[in-house]
């Protein structure tokens, strides 16, 4: 599926997504840090091209967290709820293959933490 244009592509919930490699260059060439949202699929992609990457994981504190979010948001289905812990179990499974791990227990202090990070990236970087 991937010609080289994407730096990353992956199938998420029945939805296909993927990242520029042409933008990404861009962006880094121009001094610009770069901040993608993506799976578990996409980051092991994304690090095959890119392996100055730092990976961050966020996580709920638990699956039943989790389940109650997304219940409480209101927009899945039930079946869309189950597919999306189902999927969550999978990747939480993959987060020792990242350089961080951020348990989103309370928002204002996860944001917090990743803005650090990616301050003190940047810094070194």
């Amino acid at each position: 599926m991937n010609d080289g244009e994407l730096a990353e592509w992956a199938e998420v919930h029945g939805h296909l997504y993927g990242t520029s490699a042409r933008y990404i260059e861009r962006s880094l060439a121009n001094g610009y840090d770069v901040l993608l949202d993506i799976d578990v699929q996409g980051a092991k992609k994304l690090t095959a091209q890119f392996p100055e990457a730092i990976l961050v994981f966020i996580m709920p504190p638990s699956i039943q967290e989790l389940e109650r979010r997304l219940i409480k948001r209101g927009t899945d289905s039930p079946e869309a709820v189950e597919r999306r812990l189902k999927n969550a179990k999978a990747e939480m499974a993959e987060a020792h293959l990242y350089d961080h791990v951020i348990v989103n227990d309370h928002l204002p202090e996860t944001i917090l933490r990743l803005e650090t990070l990616i301050e003190e990236a940047s810094a070194h970087g």
